[in-house]
């Protein structure tokens, strides 16, 4: 099922809002269960077979997490944690890469081996890393013992369920037993439908229109391009990627808190990064927080020296790549930011040997955000091609024919589809949203809408949101502006992830 549809939006969204809350006066543990049975539902709409996977897995993951707690010895709750996380990275290696790895043996061999063409259970990768860090957590002894319902539905919570952010246990299922939750908050109400009107404006009218420039680059006239059609589609999957996962993020929150229930923040105006470190420390939060704490770390983190700080670095991009997907562009795109992150390590540290301010004022700060950026961009050339090939050539009319001049810089397809008007006010407008206004969060900071928020989120007062008649009118433009554009193909693209 999708947010942004008008069955979720008009029928089953009410239906469980009601349900859950009537439910609440007679019984927490039966509104408990209706949240739980509605995110099932939500799951396993279009494919109940995702939903069998889904609720195959929460069994036995919270089996072996009462495993975990109840070994009386290291060695054996070493057995289960071990056992668990096989378990968990073969599920996920079964349907998401076992046709990439008979691909690449194929080539290998010189023998085409036939695929089992498995279909890939939405959100897989985020309900598998999330049981990770419980069982890994379970093991050093920081969680109690839970009830099933409780652990089952923090698993399947349809908010962040199918995309993120991938929430952590000691976040979200002590909130399940707070009072707080059972009752019905105008307030929650009113920021809830802000945070989704917001989103749902982003995803339908921003990201779906942005993605209209992009297919005939990446897809359809891919080989035949100028620079400027190059640089337009580059730029318009960067801010389509942008939309999109924002839109989904205030959604995923805004929905959340209808039921009084805080999520982490997973997207806080990443292309405002002055460098890539701070660029994962916006993008997609909770996901690098699971790589730092989980694999970074675990491989030893920057405490052996320099040298195996950045081999862990690179390890745990090029498994970030992968975790996207099963492709070689996306373990390319995860090795390029390694190698980023290697180098913004690398210069931090050289600026501190020769004692050189690591601030260098506006116009430095200036100039690091648009070279972070235009890395960016060029990672996600690779992030978005279907294959290498694609990638390049793109690359290569981008940097190498812009000497070209002047047939370069001709619109040589965009016209077919765009006038240079639109092309150019939506690649402008794009920039100014992600660059300079603030962010949700920082238009709500008078409310505490989700955790995890950077302490740098407050605004002036004055331009803050607030429940008055102007922001109200302004939220509900914005909805009926998301309504009006919804399509009912289009889906979030971290779906696939």
């Amino acid at each position: 099922m999708l947010f942004n549809s008008y069955f979720f939006i008009f029928a089953f969204l009410p239906l469980v809002l009601f349900l859950f809350f009537f439910t609440a006066k007679h019984s927490r543990k039966l509104a408990l269960s209706v949240l739980f049975i509605a995110s099932f539902i939500f799951y396993s709409w279009y494919n109940y077979f995702y939903g069998i996977i889904l609720l195959f897995s929460i069994s036995i993951n919270f089996f072996i997490s009462k495993k975990i707690i109840e070994a009386e010895f290291q060695k054996i709750k070493k057995y289960f944690l071990c056992t668990g996380i096989i378990f968990n990275l073969g599920l996920l290696c079964y349907f998401k890469y076992v046709d990439f790895f008979i691909q690449n043996l194929s080539y290998l061999i010189h023998y085409q081996i036939d695929l089992f063409d498995v279909a890939l259970p939405i959100g897989i990768s985020f309900f598998t890393f999330t049981q990770i860090a419980f069982l890994v957590d379970s093991y050093q002894g920081l969680i109690k013992k839970y009830k099933f319902l409780n652990y089952a539905l923090f698993v399947t919570y349809f908010p962040h369920l199918v995309a993120g952010p991938i929430i952590h246990h000691m976040e979200v299922m002590p909130q399940f037993e707070k009072s707080n939750i059972f009752k019905l908050h105008s307030r929650n109400l009113l920021i809830g439908l802000t945070l989704f009107s917001i989103g749902l404006f982003k995803k339908v009218v921003l990201a779906d229109y942005l993605a209209n420039l992009v297919i005939p680059v990446f897809d359809t006239y891919s080989s035949h391009l100028s620079t400027t059609d190059a640089w337009i589609g580059a730029l318009a999957y960067t801010f389509e990627l942008y939309f999109d996962f924002s839109g989904y993020s205030d959604m995923a929150i805004g929905l959340s808190l209808l039921f009084g229930i805080k999520l982490p923040v997973n997207f806080y105006s990443p292309y405002k990064s002055t460098n890539i470190i701070e660029f994962w420390r916006r993008w997609n939060m909770t996901l690098s927080r699971f790589l730092r704490n989980y694999l970074y770390i675990s491989l030893g983190g920057n405490r052996k020296g320099p040298a195996k700080r950045y081999i862990n670095l690179m390890i745990t991009m090029l498994l970030g790549g992968l975790w996207h997907g099963a492709s070689w562009t996306f373990v390319t795109w995860g090795c390029l930011h390694g190698i980023y992150l290697c180098i913004n390590h690398g210069w931090i540290a050289l600026k501190k040997s020769l004692t050189i301010p690591l601030n260098n004022g506006y116009i430095a700060s200036c100039l690091s955000r648009l070279i972070t950026f235009i890395a960016i961009v060029i990672a996600w050339v690779f992030f978005r091609s279907p294959d290498f090939t694609t990638a390049f050539h793109i690359l290569q009319v981008m940097f190498l024919n812009v000497f070209t001049l002047p047939t370069s810089w001709y619109f040589r397809n965009m016209t077919q589809f765009f006038s240079i008007k639109t092309i150019v006010f939506s690649i402008f407008i794009s920039f100014a949203i992600s660059w300079l206004f603030p962010n949700t969060y920082q238009l709500l900071s008078r409310f505490r809408t989700a955790l995890l928020i950077p302490k740098d989120y407050y605004l002036r007062r004055k331009l803050t949101w607030k429940p008055n008649l102007l922001w109200n009118s302004m939220t509900s433009i914005l909805f009926v502006l998301g309504i009006s554009f919804i399509q009912s193909s289009s889906t979030f693209l971290y779906f696939r992830f």
